[in-house]
């Protein structure tokens, strides 16, 4: 019996081990999906990365007031930006900055810190239906004196 049981466990441990590597290499794919759309104008792929209700955020200073505030883009727009931002090839170096590091991962929800050459995104990834989505972003330059 006791055997059974150890075998049972060991048998979960590897099973799960085996889907929580799976689930980093998919949510990894799809945080460089997000980037790497933008890298060669790709709305397709970006499309497929968002969940259709992401929403990214970031701050900005209102120049007249000098007051802080959240300005927000949906996946939408983010679809388009895919599409027209780096339309020139002259948005990002030959060789762009795509650092990922997931910051936690569980069985339906992954953050992810995404590190690009200009910015840095924070993303919250959720399994629907199978499939990684990215469901929020979480912005700023490295430079946050941009932000005006």
């Amino acid at each position: 019996m006791k055997l059974a049981l150890v075998f049972s466990l060991t048998i979960s441990s590897i099973l799960a081990y085996a889907q929580s590597k799976q689930d980093s290499l998919e949510i990894t794919r799809i945080a460089l999906d997000y980037l790497e759309s933008q890298h060669k104008p790709s709305p397709g792929q970006m499309d497929q990365a968002l969940h259709p209700r992401m929403v990214k955020r970031t701050f900005w200073k209102d120049k007249a007031t000098q007051k802080d505030y959240l300005s927000e883009f949906f996946a939408e727009n983010m679809v388009i930006l895919a599409e027209k931002y780096n339309i020139k090839g002259d948005k990002f170096p030959l060789s762009p900055r795509k650092e990922v590091k997931l910051l936690d991962v569980s069985d339906r929800t992954a953050s992810v810190k995404l590190t690009a050459d200009e910015w840095i995104d924070y993303m919250h990834l959720a399994k629907l239906n199978g499939k990684w989505k990215i469901v929020n972003v979480l912005w700023q330059y490295n430079d946050s004196s941009r932000h005006q």
